[in-house]
């Protein structure tokens, strides 16, 4: 049976496979809900995730501990900046200062 696409997958690239494993119980009622709907327990597997998602991105505990990991990757981006400019001078940004990398012919 072939998929229904819908606006939110189609444009999001591959799709890649995901096991879950469910208990008996609740892999009967997906698939009466997907029976019910028309779409494959597939589909309705990734709809339920969608929707969680998009909830999930309005809880605030959530937007804090976000707002958290994305400080920490700042840091660590920072750190890695002022060594590769302790290293090799200047504000970090490799430009044709920067040494070759190992893939490339070096210049003489």
């Amino acid at each position: 049976m072939s998929e229904p696409t819908n606006a939110a997958t189609a444009g999001s690239g591959q799709l890649r496979t995901l096991a879950v494993r469910i208990t008996e119980d609740l892999r009967a009622q997906l698939d009466i809900v997907a029976q019910l709907t028309g779409r494959s327990a597939t589909e309705e597997i990734r709809l339920a995730l969608e929707h969680w998602i998009e909830k999930t991105k309005s809880d605030p505990v959530i937007l804090e501990k976000a707002a958290a990991v994305r400080a920490e990757i700042e840091r660590d981006a920072q750190t890695r900046r002022n060594a590769i400019a302790a290293i090799f001078g200047g504000d970090g940004s490799c430009t044709a200062s920067c040494p070759p990398s190992r893939n490339s012919t070096p210049v003489t």
